[in-house]
């Protein structure tokens, strides 16, 4: 069986969708409020346990504001999470999300425990870690643990998936043993330093990407989809139609459904129409957890 491991960020959410977002000095009555689990490593790992995947989260908690709650919940959903620490005295990884009426949302985010995941942690958890196949990895704990981690892995074959969220530049090195990236039109921006307007565009930063190490580029584009660029290949990947309410957790999604398909053998562009139909249903409630898919619901919706 092919065994997934997601290593990263467990955060927090403080969610308030409002009519409109405050202009500065401004203040706004949120139209309700939520306290629910997030961060883009366990979000994406709490994706792969209700599709049913073989998956373990590594990274840390704190025992203030939930955090034993929520490596219960992780469980609840079959994530082994023997490798996810609770720190005592700490606050978890933060995120203060607001939600406008047009499904747009601003996130403000504390990292709290994801920056105590360091090398030295990596190294107490690495025979668990080194026991799986394919990785995700985001941009929500130190970037030196993401880039110890991936060399380690890379050296053995692993399958490396990373979701260059949020947005910032990161060492070029990291590149060399990226698998797959997975930028969002932000995150493609910033990497390549090239304006997003046209098709064209896409494969020009993407572009970039490849030279720089990477060996595929899949650009998530929201409701159009999404891209996958290789040297020498481009494929536009049409999205799916859906009434969104909160996209929060979208990208969080499509990784997971990406990983859970890839693992099924499948190809890249089978992957991501699977991944894309995942990140559409993952919009269709509010918070980033609650509307993520099981594999039944995937399949219904796609048929």
């Amino acid at each position: 069986m092919t065994r997934i491991c997601v290593i990263g960020s467990l955060n927090i959410d403080l969610v308030a969708p409002v009519k409109e977002f405050p202009r500065i000095g401004e203040t706004v009555n949120a139209l309700d409020f939520d306290i629910t689990e997030g961060g883009k490593g366990a979000n994406q790992a709490y994706a792969l346990g209700k599709l049913g995947a073989d998956v373990r989260m590594v990274g840390k908690l704190g025992d203030k504001l939930r955090g034993h709650h929520y490596k219960e919940k992780l469980q609840e959903n079959s994530v082994k999470c023997d490798t996810v620490r609770i720190e005592k005295d700490k606050y978890p990884g933060l995120a203060i999300v607001c939600v406008n009426q047009e499904s747009e949302n601003i996130l403000i985010v504390h990292s709290g425990t994801n920056g105590l995941v360091d090398i030295d942690y990596i190294k107490e958890q690495w025979g668990q870690i080194v026991d799986n196949d394919i990785f995700l990895f985001q941009q929500e704990i130190p970037a030196e643990t993401n880039k110890y981690i991936m060399k380690k892995l890379a050296s053995k074959e692993k399958t490396i998936i990373f979701d260059p969220a949020p947005a910032r530049h990161f060492s070029d090195e990291i590149y060399n043993y990226i698998d797959i990236i997975t930028p969002n039109e932000t995150e493609l921006e910033t990497l390549s330093d090239i304006k997003l307007n046209t098709e064209n565009d896409f494969k020009k930063a993407a572009d970039r990407l490849l030279a720089k190490g990477a060996r595929t580029v899949i650009a998530k584009a929201g409701k159009k989809g999404a891209y996958i660029i290789e040297k020498k290949k481009f494929n536009h990947i049409p999205g799916y139609e859906v009434e969104a309410i909160d996209p929060t957790a979208a990208g969080d999604s499509f990784n997971a459904g990406l990983a859970y398909s890839l693992k099924e053998g499948k190809d890249i562009v089978e992957a991501v129409m699977f991944a894309n139909a995942v990140a559409a249903l993952s919009t269709t409630a509010l918070g980033a957890q609650k509307a993520m898919p099981t594999i039944d619901e995937v399949e219904e919706f796609r048929n």
